[in-house]
């Protein structure tokens, strides 16, 4: 699944080709995403113009500027999906389910081979939406830091790792940059969220902005579907030092890594280094 880093490098990637765009045609093959295509997509859209795009967490947010009423556009990439910059012309490939085709001859092509992933209208504010109004703060604000770890993981009985990954605590912090920041932060993804001093949190909250930091660099981590907007792999992969590693030798203390199951997901940490 398409995780924070991932995202952002999307956004990254198609923002210079959509900003300022006229949008003249919208093709929909594939209405039957997670979230059904609005019946009035095309409608709303046809002779809009795209702001600044933004990003929520793992949604993107796409401003439109012109038409009635205003509102924004609200893409999630589900399991498998992808938003591309293509050229008017190019052919789809299966599973490519909607093209905005633009003024100037590009298209903004989103492709899922399993439709896990949907678009849908934002009338209101982002706050306003369901969806997005109980989100906790981005990772990479100066809304996170040790303290808030510590100050909710007060009482939790619960693990450290699906704690980190409740996005009511923090948003973006997926199974694979929750791994690989508490490796960083030397903390044993099964400890009780509750019993890590605040000085751990702290250490923590800096590993969670340094994985993600590098991952957004690095165009975030290639595991089977994900390519970034203008359709290059990550390479954050190469770097990862626990995730899917499980039975190999830890890059620190050459010790083997052990494979649990926190919170019905994988989980690889060192026993060695992990306390």
């Amino acid at each position: 699944m398409p995780e924070l880093p991932e995202v952002e490098t999307t956004r990254r990637g198609i923002a210079p080709h959509v900003e300022g765009r006229e949008i003249v045609e919208v093709i929909v093959r594939q209405g039957r995403l997670r979230v059904p295509v609005p019946e009035d997509f095309i409608d709303r859209l046809v002779g809009s113009r795209i702001g600044n795009l933004t990003r929520r967490a793992k949604y993107l947010l796409l401003p439109i500027e012109s038409g009635q009423p205003a509102g924004s556009l609200i893409w999630h990439l589900g399991m498998s999906g992808s938003l591309r910059i293509a050229r008017l012309g190019e052919l789809p490939k299966k599973h490519d389910h909607i093209d905005l085709v633009f003024d100037d001859g590009g298209l903004l092509r989103y492709h899922d081979p399993r439709r896990f992933g949907f678009v849908d209208w934002l009338a209101g504010g982002v706050e306003q939406d369901p969806r997005l109004a109980r989100l906790g703060p981005e990772p990479l604000s100066g809304a996170f830091d040790g303290e808030r770890l510590y100050r909710l993981s007060r009482g939790r009985r619960m693990a450290v790792k699906p704690f980190l990954m409740d996005n009511a605590v923090v948003v973006g912090v997926g199974n694979i940059y929750a791994a690989e920041a508490l490796f960083l932060a030397g903390i044993d993804p099964r400890r009780s969220a509750g019993r890590i001093s605040l000085e751990r949190y702290e250490w923590l909250a800096a590993a969670v902005r340094e994985v993600l930091a590098a991952a957004i660099t690095q165009g975030g981590t290639t595991l089977r579907d994900f390519v970034s907007g203008t359709g290059e792999p990550g390479y954050f992969k190469q770097r990862l030092n626990v995730y899917g590693r499980h039975g190999q030798a830890c890059r620190r203390c050459g010790g083997e890594l052990r494979l649990v199951t926190l919170g019905q997901r994988a989980s690889v940490f060192c026993i060695e280094c992990q306390h």
